[in-house]
């Protein structure tokens, strides 16, 4: 290989990856977000290097957004809503560089997971993936949405509603099938819909901001050390589990056009707390909470290239910003970039491996700024927070109608929280809102209205067995866990 073409390769792997994790770990700012603003700065670079480097600050940007979800409770990414969860609580207990160790070392694991799909099977998953029809997404949106049943706390029926709010949300916009505008109240704005980011940064970051209006400073526990603390032998053959069931998942779910990390995170977190051995940790500060949704939006962030690289299908907000720099370059995605374009492809498996490996050390020298900043007094960081959410907000669509859509998300959040409803469902009920319709609407399109149609396709009837399955356990605990509360109450 010419010394020139590696070093290329090595230049746009690691500029990509600095600027995905810095991006990202900043609240408002997705990966999409990161990645739009890295865009420009491809225009004059050759094609391999640029295409490149907007993949590694993908992958940068996968990790990275499990950096605010964990020190301050706001996701930078969709895919890290569900790292959220045990990550945070970690942190209050005062474990956030474990946590965030834990958060890296999976992360790297999931990356090499996922590229060496991509490497060793991109032809026959690629053509695994062209099997899917209509029914088989829609039936996997239902089994994204059974996981509510599961991050519900005690009331399954709050979670419900919450998850049924996130469902009308999505409804917003034009209507995927007949184009007609629905709950837009004359608004052009709302015509492409309510971006799930905005919904997400705005119960997340705001709502947190709002709860914490008025809580002194010194409430804050400052972090013991600023040096992460990556996971020990005993602690990696303990996560071990869960990153296996993060990797699988994500590989799997990254060929899925339209899943994306958000689904395979989620799942990954469902799947996880069912294996484990120590169930009743997960919410409450579990490791493996954190490891298996890392390990999982990471792998995505490889194996979502499939279908782009091979369809020119993006899974995910983030693949389409690379799809437009692929576009942006005279790059056509399919069969042919293989075969006349072969040094883009090399370069992109070259430098993903190699911003894969890299993470452990930029992200151990990057992480300690994040813990500092976020140990700072809490009026100046509430002041720097609201001013990134706007100004990333606004990057999106220049739009100060966007900014209204988070404060409006987050002034829902804090009556959320305040009547006891969980956010995890309503946000999980937006992403997947789009994706459910659209493919149910099509299915019934193709079969003349006849219903039948759902039940002619066996991935998506084993889609929905799991579902109900899924269901029915978390029914099943509940009562469980009423009638050992009503004992109690006897006794």
């Amino acid at each position: 290989m010419d010394i020139i073409y590696f070093l290329t390769i090595f230049a746009a792997s690691i500029a990509g990856l600095v600027w995905g994790i810095l991006g990202s770990s900043l609240p408002g700012l997705s990966a999409s977000i990161v990645m739009a603003l890295l865009l420009p700065f491809t225009y004059t670079l050759p094609p391999m290097p640029a295409i490149v480097m907007l993949a590694c600050c993908y992958i940068g940007a996968e990790y990275g957004g499990s950096i605010p979800a964990i020190l301050i409770r706001t996701p930078g990414t969709n895919s890290a809503a569900a790292t959220v969860i045990d990550g945070y609580e970690m942190n209050r207990q005062g474990r956030a560089n474990e946590a965030l160790g834990i958060s890296l070392w999976s992360g790297v694991l999931g990356g090499l997971c996922g590229l060496a799909m991509l490497v060793m099977f991109t032809e026959p998953l690629a053509r695994l993936a062209l099997l899917f029809r209509p029914t088989t997404y829609f039936g996997l949106g239902i089994l994204g949405l059974s996981v509510i049943a599961s991050l519900s706390g005690k009331s399954l029926l709050k979670g419900a509603t919450a998850a049924v709010l996130g469902l009308m949300i999505a409804t917003i916009g034009t209507d995927p099938i007949s184009g007609v505008s629905r709950f837009t109240f004359g608004s052009p704005d709302l015509l492409e819909g309510i971006t799930p980011l905005f919904v997400m940064v705005g119960l997340f970051a705001v709502t947190e901001l709002m709860t914490r209006t008025g809580v002194p400073s010194a409430s804050i526990k400052p972090g013991a050390s600023i040096r992460v603390r990556l996971p020990r032998w005993p602690m990696m053959k303990k996560i071990s589990r869960a990153q296996g069931i993060g990797c699988t998942v994500g590989s799997l779910e990254g060929l899925m056009p339209g899943a994306g990390g958000s689904v395979a995170a989620f799942i990954a977190y469902n799947e996880a707390r069912r294996w484990s051995k120590e169930p009743e940790k997960f919410g409450k500060g579990s490791e493996e909470g954190v490891a298996a949704p890392e390990a999982a939006n990471n792998a995505v962030a490889s194996t979502a290239l499939i279908p782009l690289l091979s369809f020119g299908i993006p899974g995910s907000n983030s693949a389409a910003v690379l799809l437009g720099g692929l576009l942006i370059h005279g790059l056509l995605p399919g069969p042919r970039l293989f075969e006349t374009n072969s040094d883009v492809v090399t370069g992109i498996y070259i430098g993903s491996f190699i911003a894969d490996i890299s993470q452990i050390v930029i992200g151990t020298l990057i992480l300690p700024v994040c813990i500092w900043l976020v140990n700072r007094p809490r009026p100046y960081l509430a002041a720097f927070i609201y001013a990134l959410i706007v100004s990333g907000t606004y990057t999106v669509h220049q739009s100060s109608f966007d900014v209204g859509i988070v404060m409006t998300a987050g002034l829902l959040g804090y009556f959320m929280r305040y009547f006891g409803f969980p956010f995890l469902p309503a946000v999980l009920g937006v992403i997947l809102g789009g994706l459910i319709e659209s493919n149910y609407r099509r299915s019934l399109v193709l079969s003349g209205g006849d219903f039948g149609i759902f039940f002619e396709d066996p991935i998506a009837i084993a889609f929905f067995a799991i579902a109900a399955l899924i269901v029915v356990g978390a029914l099943v605990n509940e009562a469980r866990a009423a009638m050992r509360a009503r004992a109690a109450w006897s006794a």
